[in-house]
């Protein structure tokens, strides 16, 4: 990790700001107004941010078992549970027993589901030219390998980090 400019020496027992971590503050800043211009762009489509991923996966794959959408949306399963019943009570999405394994849940998309696909689109072309508005090609290449690697970073600590924590020896 890049040496921090101007950082205080390191107290034991010290409060840790947001100047410990500028990288880490500055990708929730952004995370944080990109889903605001999202649920901006989604409010005339009834959806949420992050549920028009969940459609989307459906809309790529078509009919799946809810598992599955748990699996490649990488969320936690109640938080997918919640998102469905949502979507099931606004009518975009139906939930059944799966005909092969009773314990499965299959989800799919209904005609109501089925009319957001090119609002959805349309805002998340929006949300991708607000987002990268004035990049040149060359950020914007850039811009994606380093959110790569960020999240590669996170999914997969390096070896020796312990939680959120890197240790490294005082050799």
């Amino acid at each position: 990790m890049p040496s921090k400019p101007d950082a205080a020496p390191e107290s034991a027992g010290a409060v840790p700001t947001v100047a410990d971590a500028p990288v880490s503050e500055a990708l929730f800043r952004a995370a944080r107004v990109h889903r605001i211009m999202a649920g901006s762009l989604l409010h005339d489509t009834g959806l949420y941010p992050g549920q028009e991923l969940l459609m989307m996966q459906l809309w790529e794959r078509g009919e799946q078992r809810q598992a599955d959408l748990i699996k490649t949306l990488g969320l936690d399963p109640s938080t997918v549970t919640k998102m469905l019943q949502r979507l099931e009570q606004s009518g975009f999405v139906t939930r059944r027993p799966s005909p092969d394994d009773r314990r499965a849940v299959v989800v799919g998309t209904t005609r109501a589901g089925q009319a957001l696909r090119d609002q959805v689109r349309q805002a998340w072309r929006a949300l991708e030219g607000v987002t990268a508005a004035g990049f040149t090609e060359a950020e914007y290449r850039q811009a994606m390998r380093v959110l790569t690697r960020i999240e590669a970073n996170l999914t997969t600590p390096p070896s020796g980090t312990v939680g959120d924590v890197t240790h490294t020896s005082a050799d």
